[in-house]
Order: C-alpha cells, then structure tokens, then sequence
C-alpha cells in the first residue's frame, strides 16, 4: 500500500490509471523525458509507470505520484528510487513542464527525503543527476545535496549529488 503523503502544494499519492495519459506525454516530450532515458513511445512510457508502480511492491518504496493541489491534477512524481544494478538509493524527481518552476518538486523530494529517514530508516540518500539537467541541479542544492563524483549508469554520464544525512538535517 502506498502511503499517501501531503505538502503545502503537492498530494503525493498511489498511480492511477488516470496518470497514464500525462505521463504518456511527459514521456513522448523531447525536454521532459530528456534525463530519463529519453523519448520514447505510449508503449513503453506504459512499461516505465508499471516499473514505478512495481517499485513499490518489491521494494515498499518508490515514487508517488504528484497530484497539484490547486488544480487536482497529475504533475509529475518524485519519490525514492533503487532498482536494481542502482549505485545507492536515491530520491528523484520528474515533473510536467507546466508545472516546473514554481518549486513544487522540491516540496516533493523534501517530503520523500523525510519519509526515507524517518519511516524507512535510510542513514543517506543519493540523486543520480546528468550534468547538464541544470533544473534538477538546483532542486538537489536546494535540498542541501552536494556533488559527490560522477559516475556511469546504463550507458549515462551522472552526477552522484549526495543528501545531507538525517544528522545534518537536525544540527
């Protein structure tokens, strides 16, 4: 079961069948789905949400869906994140365009952050970010994440941005 979790803006939530559609879209975007594997077909952005769904029940964590709160629509996901073959578990993020830059995502991955070190007991975090994905730059530095090293994953030049540890947060 998915826990549904709330911040000032953002409902992070379970997918729905709903999100299919938007989803479908931010995958078939060219700037979107830039950082995250690339374009790709209604076909296989339907196996990409089934992956994420499926997180959840391998793993007990995974990415929510974001729901805008002022307009109940779907806006993205962030959550957490360690398929296998992963360097470490990670907090991402993915958002439609047309909600980017109003800081909704980092009010996101702020609140998934949370719950990996409180609920899950995560001593540390990772973003796994390609460099020239400037936006998601800002959201990890914005979270407190610091470059760390950069690494190759599936065929990707990444960035490792390392989370300040639960510690840090409190000091």
């Amino acid at each position: 079961m998915v826990p549904e979790l709330e911040t000032e803006r953002v409902r992070m939530r379970a997918w729905q069948n709903a999100d299919f559609e938007p989803f479908a879209a931010f995958c078939s975007d060219e700037e979107s789905a830039r950082f995250i594997g690339g374009v790709c077909p209604r076909d296989d952005a339907w196996r990409r949400m089934a992956a994420i769904v499926g997180h959840w029940a391998l793993r007990g964590y995974g990415f929510w869906a974001l729901e805008d709160k002022a307009s109940g629509r779907f806006a993205g996901y962030a959550g957490l994140w360690f398929p296998e073959g992963w360097p470490e578990p990670e907090v991402g993020w993915g958002l439609l365009r047309e909600f980017q830059g109003r800081g909704l995502v980092t009010e996101a991955a702020e609140r998934a952050r949370a719950f990996a070190y409180e609920e899950l007991g995560w001593p540390t975090a990772i973003s796994c970010i390609a460099n020239e994905n400037v936006a998601s730059i800002r959201v990890a530095e914005r979270l407190g994440a610091q470059r760390e090293k950069q690494i190759e994953l599936r065929g990707w030049e990444v960035a490792i941005y390392r989370h300040p540890s639960p510690s840090q947060l409190i000091d």
